[in-house]
């Protein structure tokens, strides 16, 4: 699994990652695109506002705007019920399909190209041998009502399936179902991720 930065972020790699995610909803990255999904698709105006508000929260120049962009990216948590901290490692190319019931630790790590669907929930386990909060690989596809726990690893290419509960490690390529989460096939999460960004530059 890879990720493309670590606190401090810099401006050129929140550049990257915010490109990164407008591909993902548009298939195009221009400024105007950019625009239009800020006004048409609450999943990418959330993420664009969680990464600023990284960005600022490590730069001079946010000692004066990280205040007013954390008061904005609260809002839209509230707004549209995603709760994804600026302080989670997240890669680049997140797509959030519908806002709602969203859940991500701030310590669990997402690689990149993964997708939330909503009422997902990347959770803490306080017990047992696998306490601890799930890392998540690259191109993951976690469906709706999907419930993750623990010290888990999510491998690459994974598909979970709705309202799964994931306990324990996913092979890469595995798709999983059910309470608990059980390996029915290695199809993997071809077709459910597309619109890659795939030279990122920084």
């Amino acid at each position: 699994m890879s990720l493309v930065w670590k606190n401090p972020m810099k401006w050129p790699e929140f550049r990257a990652l915010t490109r990164a995610d407008l591909f993902r909803y548009a298939g195009r990255a221009s400024f105007r695109d950019h625009l239009v999904q800020v006004l048409l698709a609450p999943g990418y105006r959330y993420t664009w506002w969680m990464r600023f508000c990284a960005f600022l929260s490590t730069s001079k120049l946010g000692r004066l705007l990280f205040p007013l962009a954390w008061l904005i990216n609260r809002r839209q948590q509230i707004r549209f019920g995603i709760g994804i901290s600026y302080k989670t490692q997240v890669g680049p190319g997140l797509y959030i399909g519908h806002e709602g019931g969203i859940f991500v630790s701030e310590h669990a790590v997402i690689g990149k190209n993964c997708n939330l669907s909503h009422q997902v929930t990347i959770g803490v386990s306080r017990r047992g041998e696998r306490a601890g909060i799930p890392t998540v690989g690259d191109n993951v596809y976690i469906g709706p009502g999907a419930k993750m726990f623990g010290k888990i690893v999510i491998g690459n290419n994974a598909a979970i399936g709705a309202n799964a509960v994931v306990t324990r490690d996913v092979p890469e390529n595995a798709v999983v179902v059910g309470i608990p989460a059980r390996v029915i096939s290695f199809e993997g999460s071809k077709e459910y991720i597309n619109q890659i960004l795939e030279k990122i530059n920084h």
